[in-house]
């Protein structure tokens, strides 16, 4: 594990069996939360694991989060959707919640990852110059 050298955020490499475990540890990690939530009357299937995906994201890079994302949707539809711990047909609000989920968990992976290719050039010194530009031309 290195360090990325801004904010201190610790960098797994993508592939490795390290950042798959931590992804499951996210995962379960997320579900406690979110069963406090759904205990204290929350009903956002997905809420406590969006962080969890970006935080991963960032720290790991994007394999590791969208196998978390992939194992969150069918643990959020057993665990937390109506009737708990049985698969049974999904409602439209239910899938739409599902979808939903899908499509900020690709934006925040996307983010992240982004994140971490700026992290990479900001600690490789930057961005060099490649020469005059039209937008620097001294008239």
């Amino acid at each position: 594990m290195k360090r990325a050298g801004l904010f201190g955020v610790p960098r797994i490499r993508p592939w490795s069996w390290q950042a798959f475990l931590l992804g499951l540890a996210v995962v379960a990690v997320s579900a406690v939360v979110q069963g406090i939530c759904v205990l204290l009357g929350a009903k956002l299937y997905f809420a406590a694991f969006l962080p969890g995906l970006f935080v991963l994201a960032l720290m790991t890079g994007a394999p590791a989060a969208a196998f978390a994302a992939l194992l969150t949707v069918p643990l959020v539809w057993w665990a937390f959707i109506p009737p708990a711990f049985e698969f049974n047909a999904l409602t439209s609000a239910n899938a739409d919640s599902i979808n939903l989920f899908c499509l900020l968990a690709v934006l925040l992976i996307g983010l992240a990852d982004l994140c971490r290719a700026t992290m990479t050039i900001v600690r490789s010194g930057g961005l060099k110059r490649s020469g005059e530009s039209a937008a620097t031309n001294p008239q």
